[in-house]
């Protein structure tokens, strides 16, 4: 029984060197046992290629140089790219990512796992329904600094104690 794919491919970093090496071997099993080749994928690559294919996925849209903001769960990055393949990493969070810090926040006001798109959505709400705070001021740290890293773990804290002081939500 030939399975319907020609190819496997498999994240070779970055990332956890468990998670990598559970994944690798996995594909390298079902490569020999289909006989089918497999394509290593740097994982930071995916995240930028992933969204500059046509909706045919025939060809990638991308004109060089170009910028990257990759957010996620586990990493938060601005990426210069010159070519496919050549890529420098211009700016990073120097603690949380996004994603990360997103999750942490709505644990904090009681939302479940993932917290992004649940908070994303409740701003949303928020906005439709002109619902604004002029008193509900967070910092916005690093922008006088001479790099494009930030930080997030100040803002994190601002709105534990923002949650403190209003009390019940």
């Amino acid at each position: 029984l030939r399975p319907s794919f020609e190819m496997i491919t498999v994240t070779s970093g970055p990332g956890l060197e468990p998670a990598l090496w559970v994944g690798i071997n996995f594909a390298r099993a079902v490569s020999e046992i289909f006989q089918i080749p497999v394509l290593p994928v740097n994982h930071m690559e995916g995240h930028i290629t992933s969204v500059l294919l046509e909706k045919d996925q025939s060809r990638l849209l991308a004109e060089f140089p170009s910028l990257a903001l990759l957010i996620s769960g586990g990493h938060t990055e601005i990426i210069s790219i010159e070519s496919w393949g050549q890529y420098k990493k211009i700016g990073e969070t120097l603690d949380d990512a996004v994603g990360e810090a997103y999750d942490k926040v709505a644990r904090m006001i009681g939302l479940e796992y993932p917290g992004g798109p649940q908070i994303s959505r409740l701003a949303q709400d928020a906005r439709d329904e002109n619902i604004s705070d002029e008193q509900i001021v967070f910092p916005r740290p690093m922008l006088h600094t001479p790099d494009l890293n930030f930080s997030l773990s100040g803002l994190k804290t601002s709105v534990l104690y923002k949650i403190k002081a209003l009390g019940e939500l």
